[in-house]
């Protein structure tokens, strides 16, 4: 074992995260975490789950290190990546798509690439509510799986009134899994949460309740439609009340997206 690999034993938080020029607001990083395990590594707090091995070259400059992820939705590729390691403090710029390795430690936009920094954990920092409520949910053998179980691409997002840039709409996906749901952008968790849903309702109803970021605790109140592979999903500001149809206007707080199933 090199070692730098030596140095990555052990459990990591995200302390910031840039990405195509766009940084992640912190609270969104509440519960990001990477362990590693002599040349494995395992992702939690930023959507699905994601596993795989390292491979570092501490000898080029800058120095090089390959992630190849075996498990999760990124199965099968590889991230090419440049990083630094000085004390407690892990650095990593990442290619998300193509076969260029980074050559600085920056995002530019539309590059596809993140700029990663990680912190050692404190002890007890290990393991994330998160974490602890989807073992307790193994656990108990979950929930039934709903109609809108599965993974799902975003075809369109409308906040506040205020689109999303076609241009990252393409990164952004969701996962429904029995009661949780994620929605992430590249390695960026956007949205955390538990949720019921009621298709006998007219409209169909959909609760969160969220687990991360400023609101953690909170509900949020929605509907949605399925329309063969094509799900819609408006959703009510934290604390506001169901919305009636599936529009956002400025200043109502709304996000209506819409996803197709992968």
């Amino acid at each position: 074992m090199s070692d730098d690999l030596q140095r990555l034993q052990g459990v990591w938080t995200v302390s910031s995260l840039e990405m195509d020029a766009r940084k992640v607001p912190a609270a969104m990083l509440a519960e990001a975490r990477i362990e590693v395990s002599g040349d494995r590594f395992s992702s939690t707090g930023m959507g699905a789950p994601y596993e795989g091995t390292l491979q570092l070259k501490p000898e080029a400059k800058p120095r090089q290190l390959d992630m190849m992820f075996t498990s999760g939705p990124e199965k099968g590729n590889t991230n090419l990546c440049i990083y630094d390691l000085k004390g407690e403090v892990w650095k990593l710029c990442i290619a998300t798509r193509g076969s260029e390795r980074p050559a600085k430690f920056a995002a530019p936009v539309g590059s596809g690439i993140a700029v990663e920094t990680l912190r050692r954990a404190a002890a007890g920092q290990a393991a994330t509510p998160a974490a602890r409520a989807a073992s307790a949910d193994a656990s108990r053998g979950g929930n039934s799986a709903t109609e809108i179980e599965g993974d799902w691409a975003m075809v369109s997002l409308v906040q506040d009134g205020k689109p999303l840039d076609p241009s990252m709409v393409k990164w952004v996906s969701r996962t429904m899994h029995r009661s949780r749901t994620t929605v992430t952008a590249g390695p960026n968790t956007m949205l955390n949460a538990e949720f019921t849903c009621d298709p006998a309702a007219n409209p169909k109803t959909i609760d969160y309740t969220l687990l991360a970021g400023a609101n953690k605790g909170q509900k949020q109140l929605g509907i949605y439609e399925l329309d063969g592979d094509v799900l819609s999903i408006c959703m009510a500001a934290a604390g506001k009340a169901r919305p009636t149809e599936y529009s956002s206007s400025n200043g109502d707080g709304a996000t209506y997206s819409v996803w197709r199933r992968k």
